[in-house]
């Protein structure tokens, strides 16, 4: 029987910080590319039965990736997430903030610091997630709108998409 894949999801509130540890059952060429190109990410970055859309992705340090979460209904929710410190196929910062559609910040809620780092094992990769927020209320903030389930589900639709071969 094989072995569940690893999943943590933890909060640190002391520290301000989310961790969450995740392994695929897939390569590490494939794993980084599905979190670095627009055409893979748009396939799994959001909960079903919600949609990602890039607008436009600038892998690089100093770039940008601006998206929107987009509802069964057209409601969308636009994000971005400035790049820095990539290094490839090992790990790679960015700074997160809700915003228009054309990049502006628009909300009282704080940017968020996240680094993942990745790991290969052969034919398994390990992602690990640090995000650091400004303060413990915009960590709280995004665990009440639920950030742990809607990027539960996100990661589930990651692994699909490595099952499936089409990543």
């Amino acid at each position: 029987m094989k072995n569940p894949l690893l999943f943590n999801f933890s909060v640190d509130k002391e520290n301000k910080k989310i961790y969450v540890k995740r392994e695929f059952a897939a390569d590490l060429d494939r794993v980084w590319a599905a979190w670095t190109k627009p055409e893979l990410l748009d396939q799994w970055w959001a909960p079903k039965p919600w949609k990602a859309k890039t607008k436009s992705l600038d892998f690089r340090d100093g770039g940008r990736w601006l998206y929107a979460m987009v509802s069964p209904e057209g409601e969308e929710h636009w994000s971005l997430a400035d790049y820095s410190n990539i290094e490839d196929k090992k790990q790679f910062s960015n700074l997160n903030a809700f915003c228009d559609e054309n990049g502006v910040i628009t909300n009282g809620i704080s940017r968020s610091q996240w680094t993942n780092t990745f790991t290969g094992n052969g034919d398994s990769t390990t992602v690990n997630i640090d995000i650091t927020y400004e303060t413990v209320e915009a960590l709280e903030k995004m665990i009440e709108m639920g950030f742990k389930e809607g990027f539960t589900m996100g990661l589930g639709n990651l692994e699909a998409l490595l099952d499936s071969g089409k990543a």
